[in-house]
């Protein structure tokens, strides 16, 4: 019955969640912030190339908008900038850990404890001296905005298991009737064909790693959020989604998935070349899980932010054309943004239901 499916589900689901997040905020800034000896000295021309005739440049607004930051950049440029501050965290053996928040950058014109802000957005050393490592640990964009999703969805998952227990039978209202179908979809299109029985021991994980996908994949199309993250576009956090699944189906596997890799049913001479290349595709797998999603959501943000340009450019090679040009560029903005929609929806189902195959290959019985 949907009501026992979408009770269990959404119980367990905050649990699954829980750890979901907690790795995602554990190797995300050990990923995206590596230790870093490389040290970018303040150019003391700085002032002089803020005087220079500002030219639109398409290709840094839009590796702005899907790269990572220490702040949340709103509006605006150089001193006349609008953004959200974000703390940082820093660890250096010889100091320990320090905190403070990005403001004090000034982003990027002045150093602060003898760190500053580089033109890759990396925290380095002030000076050309200091050849020690800095681990970056901070709350940057992505992080921030994964957080917001999880708590979005935290609070969905508590309130439709409340909701469920308080109206037992009853059809659910409001965003919980928008919902169920969702879950109910993920459980008999998605899980049951590959998983059979052990669908309900799965599907609380499955479901966790469809949502966080899903909610993420809209909040970076929101208009809301300015400059919004571009968070399962970050290559750290596919990885990590494809690392749980790994982990997921080699930790689970049965004894057939292991013999059907090291045992195949082919004749001996042929397993100097099966052998290989079975091993081969227990890696490959995830990684293509992780490129896959990094890769499509990654080309949406550049495609409409590509085609937003064009008005910049058109306008920057001769006055007014950018007028003309802009109700063409915003109207397939529009639709790029409308088929967006579509592929939040259709990554995150195609990254749940391989995930699905792989583990259901994983705990495939033998056959007799």
């Amino acid at each position: 019955m949907p009501y026992f499916t979408v009770l269990f589900t959404m119980t367990s689901f905050r649990k699954h969640l829980w750890g979901l997040i907690f790795s995602a905020f554990l190797f995300l800034p050990a990923i995206a912030g590596q230790p870093d000896t490389h040290v970018s000295n303040r150019p003391s021309n700085h002032q002089n190339e803020e005087k220079k005739s500002k030219k639109f440049d398409a290709g840094k607004m839009i590796m702005e908008h899907i790269s990572d930051s220490h702040d949340w950049h709103l509006w605006g440029e150089g001193h006349d900038a609008v953004s959200i501050y974000l703390p940082v965290i820093l660890y250096v053996k010889s100091k320990g850990f320090i905190f403070f928040m990005s403001s004090k950058f000034e982003h990027g014109h002045t150093a602060y404890m003898g760190f500053i802000l580089n033109q890759e957005n990396k925290i380095v050393w002030e000076s050309s001296d200091n050849h020690e490592p800095v681990y970056d640990l901070s709350i940057t964009k992505n992080v921030a905005a994964m957080l917001f999703a999880v708590f979005a969805l935290l609070i969905l998952a508590i309130g439709m298991a409340s909701s469920y227990k308080k109206n037992a039978g009853k059809a659910p209202k409001g965003i919980h009737n928008l919902i169920e179908p969702l879950i109910l979809f993920i459980r008999d299109d998605v899980t049951k064909p590959a998983l059979g029985h052990k669908t309900d021991r799965f599907m609380p994980f499955l479901l966790s790693i469809f949502f966080f996908i899903f909610i993420n994949n809209l909040f970076g199309l929101i208009p809301i959020f300015p400059g919004g993250a571009n968070v399962t576009g970050n290559i750290a956090i596919a990885m990590v989604l494809a690392t749980l699944i790994f982990l997921t189906v080699n930790l689970k596997a049965k004894k057939q998935y292991w013999k059907h890799i090291f045992l195949p049913d082919v004749p001996i001479w042929m397993y100097i070349i099966i052998i290989p290349i079975e091993i081969l595709g227990v890696v490959l797998k995830p990684f293509v899980l992780m490129l896959r999603l990094f890769a499509n959501i990654t080309a949406g943000h550049i495609i409409i932010l590509g085609f937003f340009s064009l008005i910049f450019i058109a306008e920057a090679i001769r006055p007014g054309v950018g007028y003309f040009a802009s109700p063409f560029v915003v109207a397939f903005t529009i639709f790029m943004s409308l088929l967006e929609l579509l592929v939040a929806f259709l990554q995150a189902y195609v990254f749940t239901l391989l995930s699905a195959i792989y583990i259901g290959m994983a705990l495939e019985e033998e056959h007799h």
